[in-house]
């Protein structure tokens, strides 16, 4: 028989076998195991831009928050009886506010335009403007700390403290008879009820629109 060259590397001896089964095991046992290759998973589409992040809807939430000011400023600035000053002032300030948080706070100064005008403020306004405008200041930041659900409360809370002041004012000063007025009441509040019924009409649309938005990358992934 021929021996084996030990030069060639195909000659080398077979490697040794452990006679012993456990060591056999934890040979097998310190191989390194082969990663399992997981299957890729597909990552949802991103979700469409709020109607807030589009620059159009932005630029019109300004123009309208400005011309809600503009025609403020105007109705407290011409002549006018306490009535529409009232009307105008709650109403298009609580608008205002639908179109940004600084609109609102900018339209309750504007209340106070009427003592920089040429013409002389009525005599009652002496007595609205700090009451409505206290009371436009809770309505807003009640309206600012929470979203659709919160409007009845602002609401309670603006004609509870007009009524209350209404009935009891007299208590404290016999000639403080306005707010005790049913045309003011009736005017103050009323365009309370149009601009929170406005403000729940968009709160609303945007939650439909928004959860509408949501539900579209599930359906296209399932």
């Amino acid at each position: 028989m021929t021996q084996p060259d030990p030069t060639r590397p195909d000659a080398a001896q077979p490697a040794a076998v452990p006679a012993d089964p456990a060591q056999a095991q934890a040979a097998q046992t310190a191989a390194p195991a082969r990663p399992e290759r997981r299957p890729e998973r597909r990552s949802a589409p991103p979700l469409p831009a709020g109607p807030d992040a589009r620059p159009g809807v932005t630029l019109l939430k300004l123009t309208l928050g400005a011309a809600c000011l503009l025609a403020l400023a105007y109705f407290q600035w011409t002549p006018g009886e306490w009535p529409v000053r009232l009307l105008t002032w709650v109403l298009l300030t609580l608008l205002a506010d639908e179109f940004g948080g600084w609109f609102g706070y900018a339209g309750l100064l504007l209340g106070g335009v009427g003592y920089l005008s040429p013409v002389e403020p009525p005599a009652e306004w002496l007595i609205i403007l700090p009451l409505v405008g206290g009371t436009l200041m809770g309505t807003l930041l009640l309206k600012h700390s929470g979203g659709l659900f919160v409007l009845p409360f602002a609401g309670v809370l603006f004609a509870a403290v007009l009524i209350g002041v209404g009935r009891f004012g007299t208590v404290l000063d016999p000639q403080m008879t306005l707010p005790g007025n049913p045309e003011f009441q009736r005017n103050a509040i009323m365009a309370m009820l149009i601009a929170l019924s406005v403000s729940a009409v968009r709160q609303l649309t945007e939650l439909i629109l928004r959860r509408r938005r949501m539900r579209a990358p599930t359906a296209t992934i399932g």
